[in-house]
């Protein structure tokens, strides 16, 4: 009798097995290169529809400020812009600009608008980072507490909650936090990045990088460490909260889909705990599916972050998209815009590689 029919595992010969773990690996690496070739056609497409959708209302300088203008000095103007060009030679003139980092100039204060971006950006990417920190807080533990009392009334209240969470306008619910936790109990500040007398004292540190809660760690400060959090709550919940909704439903899901599996059946049978269950073999599998829409929530997050910063005057690339919008000025809108997809599209790029990592079904 062979040892395999003796009972025997059978084994691979060396040759199959490096061949399978070099199919692995170049199946790993196509994946990337094609994840990573596809955020070309992304970014272009965005920014494609972005600038046809702003030339719909006329050309940028005529929407901006035509109607301060004589029509000698307006046709100056355009001329000088290359506006009273054919739109398909602006459009390729314009992605060439882009290509080359030139964003070009705001219409409004006549400032480059890569200077804009980098004034900017360090807010909106502070505001989206706190945003996901009370995503993840508040989704993550709220979906597990929502799969363990499946079907009973907690389970129902969080449901409920996700829904309102995700489907209240970001605005509205800032203006609600506002008038709750500011005007009536008095606990935050309206609005703002952070006090003024802390704003001055973040402008002398060496080499500012923008982004307060740096600057603030940075001075070693635990007033202006304070300060700057205390100004970030209100923001941070507004915006978190809409993600927050989405987490607490994936992970609710996942964690029932996983507690319904035969291996947890046994360990049930051998009288582990539910709660054991939940916090030992359904948590992490049921954090795969969050790693895969960080993404997808990055981009929702960029957009609610437009209305967060106005409402709670985040100066940060939002706030001042839409102070250019009312202000028609297109080209800097164009701008933030086209940055706004290469960042959504690397953000989805890494997350998918990351994603590929934890799970290699992914990648099919």
């Amino acid at each position: 009798m062979s040892l395999l029919q003796e009972g025997e595992a059978p084994t691979n010969p060396p040759e199959k097995s490096a061949a399978r773990g070099s199919s692995g690996g170049i199946g790993l690496s196509r994946y990337i290169l094609i994840r990573f070739a596809l955020i070309v056609p992304t970014v272009f497409i965005l920014v494609s529809l972005v600038f046809f959708l702003m030339r719909v209302v006329g050309d940028p300088i005529s929407a901006s400020v035509g109607d301060r203008l004589t029509a000698a000095q307006l046709a100056e103007r355009l001329a000088a812009a290359g506006y009273d060009r054919p739109i398909f030679v602006q459009y390729v003139e314009y992605l060439g600009q882009l290509l080359r980092g030139d964003f070009g100039r705001t219409l409004t204060d006549n400032r480059p608008i890569s200077e804009v971006l980098f004034t900017y950006g360090g807010a909106t990417l502070e505001l989206v980072f706190y945003a996901l920190i009370v995503a993840f807080v508040v989704g993550i533990p709220l979906g597990m507490i929502a799969a363990y009392y499946k079907d009973r009334s907690a389970d129902a209240v969080l449901r409920i909650f996700a829904i309102l969470s995700y489907a209240t306008p970001v605005f509205f619910a800032g203006l609600l936090l506002k008038l709750t936790l500011s005007v009536w109990l008095g606990w935050l500040p309206l609005g703002g990045r952070a006090s003024t007398r802390v704003q001055l004292a973040l402008s002398r540190i060496d080499d500012p990088t923008g982004i307060y809660l740096i600057d603030a760690l940075r001075s070693g400060n635990p007033v202006i460490i304070g300060d700057v959090l205390m100004h970030a709550i209100m923001p941070a919940l507004a915006l978190g909260l809409l993600t927050a909704g989405v987490f607490l439903r994936l992970v609710r899901t996942n964690v029932i889909a996983t507690l319904s599996n035969d291996y947890v059946d046994a360990a049930r049978s051998r009288g582990v705990s539910e709660f054991r269950l939940v916090r030992k073999h359904a948590y992490k599998p049921a954090l795969i599916p969050i790693v895969t829409v960080i993404g997808l929530q990055i981009a929702l997050l960029l957009g609610g972050a437009v209305l967060t910063e106005t409402t709670f005057e985040w100066r940060g690339l939002g706030f001042q998209l839409a102070q250019y919008l009312g202000a028609r000025d297109f080209v800097a809108v164009q701008g933030i815009v086209a940055l706004l997809a290469v960042i959504v599209a690397l953000t989805n790029f890494i997350v998918d590689v990351i994603a590929a990592l934890i799970d290699p079904r992914v990648r099919y």
